[in-house]
Order: C-alpha cells, then sequence, then structure tokens
C-alpha cells in the first residue's frame, strides 16, 4: 500500500488519499463548514495563528485549516501523484 503524504505548511502533513477538496476559506458556505466542524470537534487548526488561507476536508469529515494557498496545497498535491 502506498501511501501519500502533502505537506500543508509549518511541518503539518496530511493523506493525499484522504482529501476530498481543498478551497477557499473566503465564502459563507466554506465559513458555515468550518463552524460546523468546530462545533463537532473535528476541526484542525494547522495554521500556527496565521491567516487562513486553504480549508482542506477530508473524507473522514475532519476539516483542515493552512496558511499557505490553496494553489500551493493543490500543486503539492499533484506532484505527489506522478
Amino acid at each position: 500500500m502506498d501511501i501519500r503524504l502533502i505537506n500543508i505548511g509549518f511541518g503539518n502533513i496530511v493523506s493525499a488519499g484522504r482529501v476530498v477538496a481543498i478551497v477557499s476559506p473566503e465564502s459563507a458556505p466554506i465559513k458555515r463548514i468550518i463552524t460546523d466542524a468546530r462545533d463537532r470537534g473535528q476541526l484542525i487548526d494547522a495554521t500556527y495563528g496565521r491567516r487562513t488561507r486553504a480549508v482542506i476536508i477530508m473524507d473522514s469529515n475532519h476539516v483542515v485549516l493552512s496558511a499557505i494557498q490553496p494553489e500551493t496545497v493543490a500543486n503539492r498535491f499533484i506532484i505527489s501523484e506522478q
């Protein structure tokens, strides 16, 4: 079994096979997803106090906040697939 990992900033890593979506946190529906995940106890804040720039939604319904741009995370995802 080949497990691919993606660096989401500051030494934090997520499993590429578990990622459902990588989105920007600007829209109201995404802000609602973040609030709901926080209420459920399934929010993982990997920003180290910096501004949230990417929201990573996992297949386990966990929501991961990252301080790097969604495009950067996506590029790392694509590179790990090759």
